[in-house]
């Protein structure tokens, strides 16, 4: 390579190639200098040079996890270098330097270094090629903050009364139990030295302290059964309206977000950390407040008796504060961390329990077991790190409460020899005192638990923050009739840097049946998805009789869609809920006039219990057959007026496959009708087939134009019809 390059020639950019032309992993590299552009492939014996020159071109493209760079003129394709999308970056360096070195080799003007990049977003300087800004990239993670409980208020507003009630209660009731060391003061001071000094007990008193003292206790009792019935009560409901609201905006996500998520972990956020939450809001919270109304009145109370030793008292609290300051962020990210950890079990068995016929069938219960224990291993590592923080912080709130309470002694006792207080004043300042630290130990012991509410409320307004990417139109049209046209208008797409497709046009008009067939991976599927509106289009439109589908509500628009996956899906519950899952209000004729439709009448009926038989989790005590029927009676029950076929008769042998496409010839009169089918002998009766290759549409036209074109579909038809064949002829030579 050193011999092509010129003296004084600068490397700009470069792409290390990891493919050859056959898709095999094979080492190449292409560098782009200020004067050519230098190749090699790992098929290629030597290296080329292509110098800049008017008519060059370098194109790039990709699909499918693989992309392109071609080098063309006006006349033929010079060059091509294959790569995967991990190496997509460097692509597109290698494309810029090369379209501007050529422009300046062509015009004669030096190439004019380009403004500095800057994030749109933050004003960040960008490193020159990269897309992401790291400043805005580390923003996406945002640390658990206490503050976050705040924004609970919005679930609390509508029981504000409650609340309100709740507070004044607390109050009273934490003022109630404040009175009996008061009342303590004049008993012993009154009453009980006084006897102890040769005069006679004075019994009216000693009944009017002793009442006080239970009547207080009594009315402590009461209001704080009320408070923390009130409260109790308010911090279920409100448990309840953040599980529904943060599940009802979860099912409004696209399934973009469903993508990158694991559902044990979704589980774990639902339902253990809004239970933690709930838990913090109807006891340490209520703790908390109680606390710190019973620590204010305490020390105005201590204040009023003696001001000296009230100031003695609060020498521990500043280092408590300290404390309490310094862990309180570390116990923030370790119980965050658990959480993560938790929903890393969680998924584990939400993987493993709906799979375990695959498990079982594989044996590979050892290896789940081992990557359980695991995921347990880090848990129990997650908490010990939090516990060896905790099991320090607690004891030494404690020591600093036993030590003032021991510097309070000292001069107490100094001061009542030197007659500035009497005994019984010492006693009720004690007597308060431990309250005073009690609560203190308290609210120190309340971190913990603020902390753990505070990452449970961060991993929920994860989800209620996240905006869904299949948007709800600011002016939505309502479809009053719909005729189920549908028109694809250069539509793109692409899932995250892989291209899936390109400049789409398809037009269907009602009532007609399209048949998608195409190798796996072309796009077929990807552009059924749009269709429903699973994912909005990143180029050009999709309308439906002339209405884009993004100014329809979602549920309106899905409303005239039925569905059939691939992959049936059924939910636990009897045969019936799940055929009128679409439509609940149905009634048991419509259900059993869509098993008709669907030739799943008789099978039903053969099972113990008919339409009231059990399914089992996801269907599992049905055949794919008999599951896949059920699926297309749920769709064909809602009657809709574009009827979406993904593979729906891929899981049936071939005697079931006739019956549900002999029930289909009269299901698909008068409905717009998407079929994708591998097995192209099923689409033959469709109105048209469109043929798809690497995310664009390359045929079109009816089965018989298509195989005398011989084309696209022809290549299909006969590779497909080759392999029946040959398994025709293994099976007749087993026999």
């Amino acid at each position: 390579m050193s011999a092509l390059l010129g003296p004084d020639e600068t490397i700009l950019a470069h792409l290390e190639l990891d493919l050859d032309k056959t898709l095999r992993f094979a080492r190449g590299l292409v560098l782009v200098t200020d004067r050519q552009l230098i190749a090699r492939s790992g098929e290629e014996p030597a290296w080329q040079a292509f110098p800049y020159r008017a008519g060059l071109h370098l194109q790039r493209r990709d699909h499918a996890g693989v992309a392109s760079l071609e080098l063309v003129d006006e006349q033929r394709q010079l060059a091509r270098w294959r790569h995967t999308l991990g190496k997509d970056t460097n692509a597109r360096q290698v494309l810029d330097h090369f379209e501007q070195q050529r422009d300046a080799a062509v015009s004669g003007q030096p190439v004019e270094a380009p403004p500095a990049a800057i994030c749109a977003r933050c004003g960040a300087p960008l490193v020159p090629g990269q897309d992401d800004c790291p400043s805005c990239a580390k923003e996406l993670y945002t640390p658990p903050s206490t503050w976050t409980l705040f924004r609970l208020w919005r679930f609390a507003r509508p029981y504000r009364g409650q609340l309100l009630a709740g507070f004044i209660l607390t109050l009273i009731s934490t003022a109630a139990t404040l009175v009996a060391p008061y009342m303590t003061m004049p008993l012993m001071d009154e009453v009980l030295i006084p006897y102890q000094n040769g005069q006679p007990l004075d019994t009216g008193k000693v009944y009017f302290y002793l009442g006080g003292l239970l009547g207080s206790a009594l009315l402590a009792w009461g209001l704080g059964w009320a408070k923390t019935y009130i409260l109790a009560l308010v911090s279920e409901r409100l448990g309840a309206d953040l599980r529904s609201q943060t599940y009802e905006h979860l099912l409004k996500l696209s399934l973009e977000y469903f993508g990158g998520k694991r559902t044990g972990d979704l589980m774990a956020r639902i339902g253990s950390e809004s239970d933690r939450i709930c838990v913090f809001l109807s006891l340490y919270l209520l703790d908390f407040f109680t606390d710190v109304l019973m620590i204010t009145m305490t020390a105005v109370i201590l204040v009023s008796i003696n001001p000296w030793l009230a100031a003695v008292t609060l020498i521990p609290l500043p280092f408590i504060v300290w404390l309490i300051h310094v862990v309180r962020d570390k116990l923030r990210h370790g119980f965050e961390q658990i959480d993560r950890v938790w929903s890393g079990v969680t998924s584990v068995l939400a993987d493993t329990i709906p799979g375990i016929r695959v498990v079982k069938a594989f044996a590979q219960e050892k290896r789940e077991t081992s990557r359980f224990k695991d995921a347990n291993q880090r848990n129990l590592e997650a908490n010990d790190r939090v516990n060896r923080l905790w099991s320090l912080f607690s004891p030494t709130i404690t020591l600093l409460t036993e030590v003032g309470l021991l510097i309070v002694w000292g001069l107490g006792i100094w001061l009542v020899t030197k007659n500035q207080v009497t005994v019984g004043t010492l006693a009720a300042f004690l007597a308060y005192i431990g309250r005073f630290y009690t609560r203190l130990d308290s609210m120190s012991r309340i971190v913990s638990h603020t902390q753990k509410a505070a990452s449970g409320a961060k991993r929920i307004f994860d989800i209620l923050d996240h905006v869904s990417s299949v948007p709800e139109p600011v002016k939505p049209q309502h479809l009053t009739k719909v005729e189920g046209g549908i028109t694809v208008e250069r539509v793109g797409f692409r899932y995250g840097n892989r291209t899936v497709l390109r400049g789409v046009d398809l037009k269907i008009n009602p009532g007609e049946m399209i048949g998608l067939v195409g190798h796996s991976g072309s796009g077929k599927s990807t552009l059924v998805n749009l269709i429903c509106r699973f994912y909005d289009v990143g180029e050009g439109a999709i309308c439906i009789d002339g209405v884009d589908v993004r100014n329809i509500p979602v549920s309106e628009y899905r409303k005239h869609i039925g569905l059939v996956l691939q992959e049936p899906f059924l939910f636990f519950g009897t045969i019936a809920e799940n055929i009128a899952y679409g439509k609940p209000d149905a009634s048991r004729e419509e259900i059993v006039a869509a098993a008709r439709a669907a030739h799943a009448h008789e099978f039903i009926l053969r099972l113990p219990h008919g339409y009231d038989s059990l399914v089992g989790e996801r269907g599992q005590a049905l055949s794919g057959g008999e599951r896949q029927r059920i699926s297309i009676a749920r769709a064909l029950l809602i009657d809709p007026k574009i009827l979406i076929l993904d593979e729906a008769t891929s899981a049936v042998d071939t005697e079931t496959e006739l019956e549900i496409q002999g029930a289909l010839d009269n299901l698909i009169k008068g409905r717009t009708t998407i079929a994708i089918a591998h097995r192209l002998s099923t689409l033959r009766k469709a109105d048209r087939l469109v043929v798809m290759d690497r995310g664009v549409v390359v045929e079109e036209g009816q089965h018989d134009e298509l195989i005398a074109k011989e084309g696209a579909y022809y290549r299909l038809y006969t590779a497909q019809t080759k392999q029946l064949d040959e398994q025709l002829a293994e099976r007749e030579s087993e026999e």
